[in-house]
This record gives C-alpha cells, structure tokens and sequence, in this order.
C-alpha cells in the first residue's frame, strides 16, 4: 500500500527514506505505546502511514481515494474513524518519537558543551470560515491584532542550534466562555485522553505552557533553558518554569504594572531604563542589570539580569531581555536567545508546505489534534533529512571522528536578528521582517534533499 506513486527516482527514494524512518523511529512500537489499537480492518500503522505520505502526493484525500489503484488503500470511514478517535493519545506518540529521536540521533552528534534549548511559542490555527467546529473559539492573532475564529496552536520545541524538533502541542481554545463560540462534545469519558486534551484547551496558556513543560522533562529531554517571547514573561510564569530546575531566557514587554526590584524599590521596565547606568558611544550592548522577580515559596528573592540592547539607527528605541541565569554573559544571552527563531522556521513549514489546518477540515477537537500530530511527525522527518544532508557525521562512526561539529549560532548573527526587531517596534508585537524571515526560511529550504523538494513543490527559485 502506497498513496505517493512508485513510478520516479524522486518517489522511490522517499518511500524506501520513509520506510527507513519508520523502522529507525518504530512507529508501530510508539503506536501501540500510546494506546493505538484496533480490533480489525485496517492497522493503525498502516493508517498512520498513509496519512503521513498524503502530503507527498500532492492530493488531498478525496482526491487519492479517486485514482485507479485505489483499492489497496483504506477507505475514508477507516481514515475518519481513525482521526476522530478519542482515545488515541497522540501527546504521548509524539513525545516518544520526538525525544527517542534527540537521544538516539541527534545527541551523539551534539557536544556536550553546546547549549541545547527548550523554545515555546504559540501561532494561529486558523477556522475563519468555521461555525460548528468543537471549541471553535476567538482568538488572538499576534500577528494583525485583531481576534479571530480558530485556536492557538502553543508548541514546545527543543533545538541544539541546527535542529529544531516539535516535542508536544496544546491546542488551545478559550479561557473566557465569552469568547467560546462551540461547547465541548457531551457524553465523553472523563477518564479518556480526548476528554482530558479538551479540558486544557480551556484553561490559560500560561499553565499549559507548565504541564508541556513538565511532561517534556519527565520523558528525558535535556536542556539548559526555555525560550520564549514576551507574551509569556511574566514574573510568575519565568518563577513556575524555575520550579522545574531550568533557566529562563526572554524578551519583555515594558508593560506598566509589571515591576522588578531594584535598589529595594520596584520599576516597571522603563522607569528602569531609565534609572540604570547606560554605556557611552555606539555599544550595542547598552546596559545590563540585576534585579528580583519576587519571592519563591521558601521565602529567597529569586534574581534575574535584564540585558538592554540599542536600536544601531534609531538611538532612543531599544529591547530588554531577561535571563534567570545571572551568570551568563550578556552577549551569551543574546546568542542563546537567537535560537528561538527555529520554531517561526516550524511554523512557517507547517503551514506553508506540510498542509497544517488545511487538508482536513473536520468539525470535532480530535481530528484536529490528530492531524496536528500527523503533520509534526512529518516535521520530524524533514528535520532529520535537513540534518543528514549538511552533517556529515551522519554518515558513520569515520566521519563522526574525523569531522567537525556543526557550527552553532554565532553572537553577531543573534544580535542582527534582535536589531531587526527594531523595524517594527512600532507595532504591538515584535517580529522579524518579511524579507529577514523569508531569508531564515529559505535557508531551510535549501537544507532538503532534492526529492523532498520536488514532491513538496519547492521550486529552485525558493530554495
């Protein structure tokens, strides 16, 4: 059973590379792992399968359920009933093979001194033209400032520098019943997985940011910080994430009723620009400062550093970000911190390429989460190629010896992407340009093998 064509060069090679994958990754193992079974008709691996190569064929699934040799494939009630299972824990599947594939893969072939980080960040899943869709719900877009009909897709991730790997995802609707425009599904088990997934869903993006989080460091994955923007560093979500024995790293927000202890009195961020001693001249780097975010549990004032960088054209306009970890150096900050912009390279694949929120368009949470999953698994194994195609210790113990790491992400290349901020700081959220983000992106175009560029319409213009 195959729904990419076996008939060339490029449709061979990604059908035995997928094979590989799934034998290297045991997909069926994980599968069953996170409860996947049935009782007749067709595997959950084959369903699996299939689903995860319907991308590659440039179909949707009416239209591959059409084609001639059709009938050695499921047909659409196998696949619905498959991704509208509520008991099916695609959480659990995806953390299995995302962090078996950081240890087994990409470990080995990371130094013990590279800094590898957690990064979490949401985007928009959009339903605009939706009406029955369960939790459908208003919500936020960063990007435009207006509120529309959809969810937040809140993903946590894990980089080294070169790579970045999906490790779970909320799909959240909302925390305000007002702006809920569907209620959940009645008559579900409270005991399942799909009832538990809906519960969250509701609740606020900062606590679910904790329970990911949490459930990423319980399954293995090692990391030296958390990464996020400034829509979660508030001081008691960066105090939560220190509870879980990891450093934070972030952008802030001078938002007027967030206060920072300076000098035994508190500032808002700035009133402590202001208050802190500049450098002269043309330093990027324009101050840096110790301050306390409040109190944990035992009473002890917990200490941050708040590190203040200059807009190179526009002197008056500058960024902060803060770093649990007082030690690091403030250039060190700033490198680290220029890792978060995998997970906007993630983003954009998804949507752009591997069809997220776009080849099913199904009304129940399930489905919704069930292709999410699908279409981070089929992330993964892009990673993997991009990884396999530029490292050539890949290749075997030999080359592993006698090649040098990959070269991680320098603090000049950190900094222009921070300056580059400066451009729209006059909007309500910081991103990068159009054309600094299209460049990112098209580095990792031009990482993927030639086959996978083909099958995915990559023209060679784009990569």
């Amino acid at each position: 059973m195959s729904i990419v064509p076996n008939s060339s060069a490029s449709d061979q090679q990604l059908l035995s590379r997928v094979d590989r994958f799934f034998k290297e990754q045991r997909i069926g193992s994980l599968l069953k792992k996170s409860n996947f079974v049935k009782d007749c008709g067709w595997t959950c691996l084959a369903l699996f399968k299939f689903l995860f190569l319907l991308v590659f064929s440039k179909k949707n699934l009416y239209q591959a359920l059409q084609k001639k040799d059709s009938l050695d494939l499921p047909g659409k009630d196998a696949v619905y009933r498959f991704l509208n299972s509520s008991r099916y824990n695609w959480r659990k599947f995806l953390l299995l093979l995302s962090s078996g594939l950081i240890r087994n893969k990409l470990d080995p072939l990371t130094g013990k001194d590279r800094v590898k980080v957690l990064i979490v960040d949401d985007s928009l899943y959009s339903r605009a033209r939706s009406k029955a869709v369960e939790l459908l719900a208003k919500v936020h877009d960063h990007t435009t400032g207006k509120f529309v009909r959809g969810f937040r897709l809140l993903t946590l991730g894990w980089s080294d520098g070169n790579t970045f790997v999906p490790l779970c995802f909320s799909l959240l609707s909302s925390h305000d019943p007002k702006n809920r425009l569907v209620d959940m599904s009645e008559g579900l088990d409270k005991r399942i997985t799909g009832y538990k997934r809906r519960r969250e869903s509701m609740q606020k993006s900062s606590d679910v940011l904790i329970e990911l989080l949490e459930q990423a460091l319980a399954s293995g994955i090692q990391a030296s910080y958390v990464l996020f923007d400034s829509w979660f560093s508030f001081p008691s979500t960066i105090m939560k994430v220190l509870e879980q024995k990891i450093h934070v790293i972030c952008m802030l927000k001078g938002m007027p009723r967030v206060y920072y202890g300076y000098n035994g009195q508190k500032w808002n961020l700035n009133a402590l620009y202001k208050a802190v001693r500049k450098k002269r001249g043309k330093a990027k780097i324009l101050a840096s400062v110790i301050v306390t975010l409040g109190c944990n549990e035992q009473g002890e004032e917990i200490p941050a550093k708040i590190v203040f960088v200059r807009d190179r054209n526009r002197r008056r306009n500058w960024l902060a970000l803060l770093s649990t970890d007082v030690h690091l150096p403030d250039e060190e900050v700033i490198r680290i911190y220029g890792k978060r912009w995998d997970i906007e390279i993630f983003f954009k694949m998804t949507k752009s390429y591997l069809r997220l929120a776009k080849e099913f368009q199904g009304r129940s949470y399930d489905m919704m989460f069930a292709h999410t999953s699908i279409v981070f698994a089929r992330y993964i194994l892009l990673a993997v190629e991009s990884r396999e195609s530029q490292d050539p210790r890949t290749l075997g113990e030999l080359f592993s010896l006698c090649c040098d790491e990959m070269e991680d992400i320098k603090f000049a290349s950190a900094l222009l992407l921070l300056i580059e901020l400066f451009k729209s700081a006059v909007r309500e959220v910081l991103v990068l340009t159009e054309e600094k983000f299209q460049e990112l992106f098209d580095q990792f175009l031009s990482s993927l093998p030639n086959y996978i560029k083909g099958l995915l319409g990559v023209s060679v213009c784009e990569s």
